[in-house]
């Protein structure tokens, strides 16, 4: 078999986890491209592992830009791996902990080349769900946030001097960004027209993408250990599953009485002989309330409405009528009441009715509702009773 050289490998292996991470997890096709890509990713790591590619003795400035893309595998397994479908609770907490062991391991390995600047690893080492203060909690997930929100900005400046085309018009995911920096990978221009930079610019304009994209893994890798440490303690609490089986002897019995207690038209109870009840209050036998004999059903029917039972003294027009009589009932409303004045309204027009005894009792009327309404404004200022809200 002939072996693939690494960047054809890894570039397979990110093709595929992107083509699986815009299909749903539950599908078959959707596990069978899981499961290519971890096989390839697993088959990476260890040939980078069998190369030593990266040794803790050597700085960042030591390691080649064509060698620095493979810093991501371990994270791209992570994010793969953690899409696998599992049945039970204790498959879902294996796969969890193979996942935060290899965020662990991408971790380590930016921290052992000082990638990230120390004032990034104080903020994305913060675990926001430890902090009891909800102000305190919301300021580094605002913190955190922002960090991110600016990494992803100066890619997109770096891909512009790339010449290349913006993120959200070409890449669907962070799989595809990763394979644009791969040494094989060849990436579309924006025009065909312009200069090619020489070798060495480029591969300074190339190195500082990959370092940007590291950084940001590295914050995600921070937040998604959190939410593993949180599905884990879950399912640790979780009660378990109950198993299936045959049930014992005494559930059987259990559902047999809850069964039997419903069912009061079994050939067992249909004996009217016995008692009606047992120990316990439990029907023995179906029963009626009332008397089955024809005779006794009579006498009780001609004692209903009898002397003693109170009859209707009116009908409920009547009832109505007295009602809207005092007053307890609102009448009115609807377009009708909306295009009639107001009494304010008819007030004022009453008043400007001239030449008439009306108009000037209405007058008169509406100054002395005016000069109350003066005085009661100035014996109570605008705000005077609102003293709830004062600083």
């Amino acid at each position: 078999m002939t072996t693939l050289p690494l960047p054809t490998l890894f570039s397979r292996a990110l093709a595929t986890a992107s083509k699986a991470a815009n299909l749903p997890t539950v599908d078959d096709e959707t596990q069978e491209l899981i499961k290519s890509a971890v096989t390839d990713l697993k088959e990476l790591d260890r040939r980078v592992s069998a190369l030593s590619l990266f040794s803790s003795n050597e700085v960042l400035e030591d390691i080649s830009t064509r060698n620095l893309v493979y810093l991501f595998a371990r994270y791209v397994l992570a994010e793969v791996q953690n899409r696998m479908k599992t049945i039970d609770r204790d498959e879902r907490m294996t796969v969890l902990k193979q996942t935060q062991v290899h965020l662990k391991s991408f971790i380590h390995d930016l921290d052992t080349y000082c990638l990230v600047p120390e004032v990034d690893r104080a903020l994305h080492t913060q675990s926001a769900s430890s902090i009891k203060d909800a102000a305190k909690r919301r300021e580094v997930k605002i913190k955190q946030f922002k960090a991110e929100k600016d990494l992803r900005a100066r890619m997109e400046a770096v891909r512009k001097r790339r010449k290349q085309m913006p993120i959200g018009d070409l890449y669907q995911s962070d799989f595809d960004l990763i394979r644009s920096l791969l040494p094989s990978t060849v990436t579309p221009q924006l025009s065909d027209d312009d200069d090619e930079e020489d070798d060495s610019e480029t591969d300074e304009i190339l190195r500082e993408a990959v370092l940007l994209l590291l950084r940001l893994n590295y914050a995600q890798a921070y937040s998604q250990l959190e939410s593993m440490d949180q599905e884990l303690e879950l399912l640790r609490t979780a009660p378990p599953p109950p198993r299936p089986g045959p049930p014992s002897d005494d559930r059987k019995n259990k559902l047999k009485e809850q069964d039997d207690m419903w069912k009061l038209d079994t050939k067992s109870l249909m004996g009217e002989g016995g008692p009606l009840l047992d120990s316990s209050g439990k029907p023995l036998r179906p029963f009626t309330i009332l008397p089955a004999g024809a005779l006794d059903r009579t006498r009780l029917q001609s004692q209903v409405f009898g002397p003693g039972h109170r009859l209707p003294t009116m009908s409920i027009d009547e009832y109505l009528k007295i009602e809207q009589e005092r007053g307890n009932i609102l009448t009115g409303g609807g377009p009708q009441s909306e295009e009639q004045p107001t009494s304010s309204e008819q007030l004022t027009m009453d008043s400007e009715t001239d030449g008439t005894v009306f108009g000037e009792m209405k007058s008169e009327e509406k100054r002395q509702k005016d000069e109350q309404w003066a005085e009661f404004k100035d014996a109570n200022p605008r705000g005077a009773g609102n003293t709830m809200n004062r600083g």
